[in-house]
């Protein structure tokens, strides 16, 4: 999750929102934040969640994508796989959510508000199964912000330079580390969208 979803200004605020959302106990991180090196195993690890996923849901599955910063060559990362799943209507709980669980996998987030965004842990890698309806906005540009990473390596090392000032600190809630991120995400995103005009 690398952009701010809501209107929440203080940590204090974001922590009751995060409360609110948090299907489940929620732990608190108060730490500063792990980034590694690039790992090439990060695609095996994905390859591997997109086979079980696709095996579990069939053709309910209509769009499986490893996005986040585990997706981007020679960016440094939280060792954690964010895999973008598309399904028709994610605030449709029935027709996902129980073959997912009776898998393993634990559904921790709900956000209505947020287009309908649900957040999955996995049975046994470390993943975050972000699912989203089909046509909601965050889809476009979570890829963007992905393929453009790929392929600008002056964002990607500024991205990376502003990853690891940010993880030095303690952080009380990891979400609170990705908001501290967005206004050097959306300035790229900007840079994104002249390139497509």
């Amino acid at each position: 999750m690398h952009n701010k979803r809501n209107s929440y200004s203080s940590s204090t605020d974001n922590d009751e929102y995060l409360k609110k959302v948090t299907v489940g106990r929620r732990n608190s991180h108060n730490a500063p934040i792990e980034l590694i090196d690039y790992n090439p195993k990060w695609v095996d690890l994905f390859g591997k969640e997109a086979r079980r996923i696709k095996s579990i849901l069939g053709n309910k599955v209509l769009q499986l994508e490893h996005v986040g910063s585990t997706s981007v060559p020679d960016l440094c990362a939280k060792p954690i796989i964010d895999i973008l799943l598309v399904v028709a209507d994610s605030s449709y709980e029935s027709s996902y959510v129980p073959v997912l669980e009776s898998a393993g996998y634990i559904l921790r987030i709900r956000e209505p508000a947020w287009y309908e965004h649900r957040l999955f842990k996995g049975p046994d890698t470390d993943i975050n199964l972000h699912v989203f309806s089909e046509g909601a906005l965050e889809i476009n540009k979570m890829l963007r912000f992905r393929d453009w990473l790929r392929t600008n390596r002056e964002d990607r090392e500024k991205y990376a330079k502003v990853k690891r000032e940010l993880a030095q600190n303690t952080w009380e809630n990891v979400q609170d580390y990705a908001d501290a991120k967005t206004e050097t995400v959306e300035e790229i995103m900007k840079r994104t969208n002249s390139n497509i005009l």
